[in-house]
């Protein structure tokens, strides 16, 4: 299953001090010197690893390599190796423009007179095989006291491989070279985000899609507690099939015989040009895994077990979801249960794509969320929320908001295809009122939106969420005996248990 975000239109002291010179700040590695205006401070290009090159391809991420000078941070740097549009228009994940395995790299948008200013940390979606952190503009969220962090990790088959030569060697964790990144980035987070005037003890991770898929994976990550306080989850799923390291390793040697390598050597498999990598292996299927060491069991066994780490959380998806199968095909229908229609009645009615693009939407992203919502609302509170919103100028084409369709709202920003012409006053408005819960979550641990009802708190028995729609407002049992149906389908299928 591909999560491809359709946002391709987004782009160290004790105590925090105020940022006396905002464009110019020193880091692990040097000095930056980044941009300034309107009361934003932007800093490019950070690196938080030293470059995954060479001996350290597929190795987890080393120290950051000391820079003499001061570096340029008013530009967008590399992004990680990935599939790139011949035309050089933006990919699936937003990205075009250069590429380099030397991308591990991030972005700071601060408040000039930030001290103590909460700090949230974007993973950024698609697939875990296209996108990049510069894609996405943080200026609003610093507009509002909130610094942004956006980060780059190892795609595809660098960021996620395993391989006998590769492995065999090494005592620690291995395969999820993508996640380790992550985790690196937010440590470097807890190391250097003072100096932009950020709270290290105030950090809230989110991302969408494969950025949700692996925020949820760092919740299952016993290292990564502490790193965050909070988490944001948008369609990142939460029903998993849990892969172990020797299936990982299969798949790797088959990858290798596609590269024309048959038992290769460590060295041999580093030695293959990252272009190649990508284009001879860009089919794959990517992602978190449980290696034994990093991960020793799936997001999904975490939440179950009650062992995920355990931080106020929002999690949601979106009406449209379906977005994600392409085109309906025919000899789809032949795949939808019988029992299904009689669940899913009005969509019935209507047509089998109907049913089927219902299935899938609860299946992979309505359904997980709600579920992960339920087993987290044991401890730190959970929210869960229905993103149905529809910008107006794309209702003559669609009547569900398609999958990475909230990251404009969130991020309060419209990205560098969309003119502020075909922006109407109801989508700005649907934008200050989502990019508030987002803003006020950082800032107070509870979703306190600017406008509208009170959100809730999820819990099961009141199954009450928030639907950001038209118009907006908190629904109870929302989807509820669809929802039910796919759910005791889905937990015995992959052998889960709610607590």
């Amino acid at each position: 299953m591909k999560f491809v975000t359709l946002a391709a239109a987004l782009s160290l002291a004790a105590c925090a001090p105020a940022l006396a010179d905002p464009a110019r700040l020193k880091v692990e590695g040097g000095t930056v010197v980044g941009t300034e205006a309107n009361g934003v401070a932007t800093y490019r290009d950070i690196p938080f690893a030293a470059p995954p090159v060479g001996a350290l391809r597929w190795s987890s991420p080393a120290a950051v390599v000391p820079w003499s000078g001061e570096r340029d941070a008013s530009k967008n740097g590399p992004s990680c190796p990935q599939p790139m549009n011949p035309d050089g228009s933006p990919n699936g994940g937003g990205a075009n423009g250069p590429t380099s395995e030397d991308c591990l790299q991030l972005n700071v948008f601060a408040p000039t007179k930030a001290k103590g200013a909460p700090v949230m940390v974007w993973i950024h979606g698609g697939s875990h095989l296209v996108g990049a952190g510069w894609v996405y503009d943080g200026t609003n969220f610093a507009r509002d006291g909130v610094i942004l962090v956006s980060i780059n990790y190892r795609l595809g088959p660098l960021g996620y491989f395993a391989h006998p030569a590769l492995d065999k060697a090494v005592n620690g964790p291995v395969g999820n070279y993508g996640l380790m990144d992550q985790i690196a980035a937010l440590k470097w987070v807890q190391r250097n985000i003072a100096a932009f005037g950020g709270d290290p003890k105030n950090v809230t991770v989110f991302g969408e899609s494969a950025g949700g898929m692996s925020t949820l994976a760092l919740l299952a990550t016993p290292s990564s507690k502490g790193l965050y306080e909070k988490a944001i989850v948008e369609s990142g799923g939460g029903w998993f099939p849990a892969v172990n390291l020797a299936q990982a390793e299969a798949i790797g040697v088959t990858a290798a015989g596609k590269l024309d390598l048959k038992d290769p050597t460590a060295d041999q498999l580093r030695a293959v040009p990252a272009d190649d990598l990508i284009a001879k292996l860009r089919d794959g299927t990517y992602g978190p895994f449980t290696d034994g060491k990093l991960m020793t069991e799936s997001a999904s066994q975490a939440f179950a077990a009650g062992r995920a780490i355990d931080v106020p959380l929002i999690i949601g998806s979106n009406s449209g979801e379906d977005s994600l199968m392409g085109r309906w095909r025919p000899e789809y229908a032949a795949r939808i249960p019988p029992l299904a229609k009689l669940v899913y009645k009005d969509e019935a009615a209507v047509s089998d794509e109907a049913v089927g693009r219902a299935l899938f939407t609860d299946r992979y992203m309505g359904g997980p969320a709600r579920w992960i919502a339920a087993q987290a609302s044991g401890g730190q509170p959970a929210w869960l929320y229905h993103f149905s919103y529809v910008g107006g100028r794309f209702r003559p084409m669609m009547k569900t908001a398609f999958h990475a369709a909230e990251i404009q709202y969130v991020f309060e920003y419209w990205g560098r295809r969309t003119p502020m012409s075909v922006v109407t006053d109801e989508d700005k408005a649907m934008a200050s009122l989502m990019h508030s819960c987002w803003v006020a979550f950082a800032k107070t641990s509870q979703p306190g939106c600017a406008s509208g009802p009170a959100w809730p708190a999820y819990d099961a028995k009141s199954d009450q969420l928030m639907e950001f729609g038209s118009p907006s407002g908190v629904r109870t049992n929302f989807r509820k005996s669809k929802l039910d149906a796919m759910q005791s389908v889905a937990l015995p299928e992959l052998g889960l248990k709610s607590k």
